[in-house]
């Protein structure tokens, strides 16, 4: 793929300055940049949340909190990883590279972009100022059923369940309208010359993680709404003894929850094999293969959702169709890892921090999916099913397949965004403390599991003690190496080494044709795709 010259308007930089420059934004780099900042946030909010955890499970019985305020961290914990820091994260990069991936000037609806983002502030303080509450008395702490909502803890909960149900609605609205944005822009803004076969294949992955969201938000705001309306209008969906169903509550949640893990990785997926590219210096391998494999797996992902809870009790030829289908994931999810080490292979690499991070990012990922395959099976389910095994399973889905890759992505395009070259030996040092500490709190977390140790306690038998403290200890390294990751990225955005327009030897792309960092405006002119 060609590029023809593009133009860029130097000459029409001008914008507000201050904080009205932010409140009011509606450049696709700025809300990107906001995105992104609050991402990193909440990540470190959310972190710390988990320290506390860490730090009461360091050795058994009760040392540090009360049972409530144990189970309140965990739930928020959840919810403030997963709406308030991952998907912010995916969507800032969104807003960033999309428009200069696709040779548009800024997405299609500045205007929503700019609500969009300014949604989330308001949800993270609904998540969390019960515990503020708290302290003065008023009502009893923030969510505690863990991020899942279940029926009938939730519907029996304090007002924390009431917060997180608005918090959950608002980042649900704020996440349509950015689904929205996205599609139209990719439909309507792409360079002349661009066919669909011919987008990068981020644009592919965010593309079917908007379709996602758009099909699966509305059901979760329906369930939290049926519970809020339980809770306190005199509905009985999710209660038993009014002739409702708590199962039903389940199936609802499930049906938004699993797609939501691959809403969280579609688009990484999506950027992770143009790194392997740019530093294997070799083009993106089964280009074609991978776009297929990423809509079957998002076709695949709305209708797995019951294997979540094969425990509550179904009948024997539903567990026998979420069994297969769930393992049927695994098919193009092959293909995936196939197209992503052929990409490497016999390539001219180098391992820059991105580079670090995205061939760690394929070891560790590909263990989350090997072990979610044991929970896929119904039998070996029911005996891992709420243990500590699970824990370990999807933090290597969640934190290495997503967080990790995000990091990727952080240290790939950085020093496009700012112009300047981060320190590149802090960065590996960062990358090796995160996957050595990484795996020192969640493969003991396996044994944990495999040994019957149960999540959600704040106390545990002695048996469990020793890997619980190595854990711990663990875990809490690998917070500390997240402060490196944030003086990183500020000594970066503050100055540094000049970065060129095209950062790294084998990039490719419309990105890199544009100065680092890109001018306030570009493309006014779309480039011509040959």
């Amino acid at each position: 793929m060609s590029y023809g010259a593009a133009t860029h308007h130097d000459d029409h930089q001008e914008h507000p300055t201050g904080i009205m420059r932010w409140l009011t934004t509606t450049n696709h780099k700025d809300i990107g940049t906001m995105y992104l900042t609050f991402s990193l946030t909440m990540f470190m909010i959310g972190g710390a949340m988990i320290m506390a955890v860490r730090a009461e499970l360091f050795q058994p019985g009760l040392q540090l909190m009360r049972p409530e305020f144990y189970n309140q961290l965990i739930g928020v914990h959840a919810l403030i990883m997963i709406f308030a820091a991952l998907m912010p994260a995916a969507t800032g990069f969104a807003n960033w590279m999309l428009p200069l991936q696709i040779g548009a000037p800024d997405m299609a609806l500045p205007r929503l972009n700019n609500w969009g983002f300014w949604l989330l502030p308001p949800a993270a303080i609904l998540l969390t100022l019960p515990f503020t509450l708290a302290l003065f008395g008023i009502g009893d702490g923030a969510i505690a059923t863990g991020w899942t909502f279940y029926a009938p803890l939730s519907v029996q909960g304090g007002i924390g369940v009431d917060f997180a149900i608005f918090a959950v609605h608002i980042l649900g609205i704020s996440s349509v309208m950015g689904s929205i944005n996205i599609i139209v822009t990719i439909f309507n803004m792409r360079a002349p010359g661009m066919t669909m076969m011919k987008l990068p294949l981020f644009a592919w992955g965010w593309l079917i993680t908007a379709f996602l969201l758009i099909a699966t938000i509305p059901v979760l705001a329906g369930a939290v709404t049926m519970l809020l309306t339980d809770r306190h209008f005199g509905t009985h969906f999710f209660d038993a003894a009014g002739g409702g169903d708590p199962i039903m509550f389940q199936h609802l949640f499930w049906f938004f929850g699993h797609p939501e893990v691959y809403i969280l990785l579609l688009p990484v997926w999506g950027f992770i094999p143009q790194i392997l590219s740019t530093f294997a210096r070799k083009p993106i391998y089964g280009y074609k293969a991978q776009v297929y494999s990423l809509c079957l797996i998002g076709i695949l992902s709305v209708v797995v959702w019951a294997h979540h809870f094969f425990t509550a009790g179904m009948p024997v030829p539903a567990l026998l169709y979420f069994m297969y289908s769930t393992m049927a994931i695994s098919l193009p999810l092959a293909v995936l890892f196939y197209c992503w080490i052929a990409t490497i292979w016999k390539g001219s690499m180098t391992f820059e921090t991105p580079m670090l991070f995205a061939v760690g990012w394929i070891i560790l990922f590909g263990i989350g999916g090997l072990t979610g395959l044991v929970l896929a099976d119904v039998a070996a389910d029911a005996q891992y099913h709420h243990t500590y095994f699970v824990v370990a399973h999807f933090h290597y889905t969640l934190f290495a397949g997503g967080i990790m890759g995000i990091m990727a992505g952080v240290y790939y395009w950085l020093p496009k965004m700012t112009g300047h070259m981060y320190n590149e030996r802090l960065g590996k040092v960062h990358f090796w403390l995160t996957a050595i500490s990484f795996n020192l709190t969640f493969i003991p977390q396996f044994f944990l599991g495999l040994a019957g140790m149960p999540r959600r306690i704040p106390d545990y038998a002695l048996q469990f003690a020793e890997f619980n403290m190595i854990s711990s200890i663990a875990a809490f390294a690998l917070g500390l190496a997240q402060v490196l990751f944030v003086y990183n990225i500020i000594t970066c955005v503050r100055g540094g080494k000049k970065a060129t327009d095209k950062v790294w030897e084998g990039s490719n792309g419309l990105e890199w044709t544009l100065p680092s960092p890109p001018p306030y405006h570009t493309f006014n002119e779309q480039p011509v795709i040959k």
